[in-house]
């Protein structure tokens, strides 16, 4: 078991670098469904994360507003681990939305947050919406940082639908 109470390797190892596998799938899936436990915001996506060791140990994981009304899924999955934890450096993060490259409620985003941990990989099921944005613009813009400070982020789109659907009530 891991400190946030899941069982080891429940889906295998994440793919190496940008290469896409079944486990990455299923983690992501994972998160996707995390998201739909964030409490309901009028301001706010829901989101879920799962943080996984590149041997496909479930390291931690987390959703929006877990434990305060500003937690963003990454942030709350990052502060249940060990900083001392070698297995971060090479760890993959799931996001069901792109982390965040700018925050009003805190002094730093989930990308920075993210690369300052030195998790090495993020897979995510799209970009965020822009808050308001009648087109579905892109808001969140964590990917270009990211991608910047070396971290590989890839994006699945086909779970796009799941990540947006405990969220469906803000683009209305």
């Amino acid at each position: 078991m891991t400190s946030s109470g899941a069982s080891s390797h429940a889906f295998g190892a994440p793919g190496p670098g940008g290469a896409v596998t079944t486990a990455d799938r299923a983690w992501l899936a994972l998160a996707c469904r995390l998201a739909r436990a964030s409490p309901r915001s009028a301001t706010a996506y829901s989101v879920g994360a799962v943080i996984v060791a590149a041997d496909g140990t479930e390291l931690a994981r987390g959703h929006a507003r877990e434990l305060d009304p500003h937690d963003h899924a990454e942030e709350g999955a990052l502060g249940k681990l060990d900083a001392d934890d070698p297995r971060v450096a090479t760890a993959t993060l799931y996001a069901s939305l792109e982390p965040c490259s700018h925050r009003t409620s805190r002094p730093r985003s989930c990308a920075q947050l993210l690369t300052a941990a030195g998790i090495a990989r993020v897979v995510t099921a799209r970009r965020t919406p822009a808050p308001d944005a009648p087109d579905g613009a892109d808001g969140a813009d964590g990917a270009g940082p990211l991608a910047a400070a070396g971290v590989t982020v890839l994006e699945l789109s086909e779970y796009g639908p799941a990540a947006m659907a405990p969220n469906l009530h803000l683009l209305g």
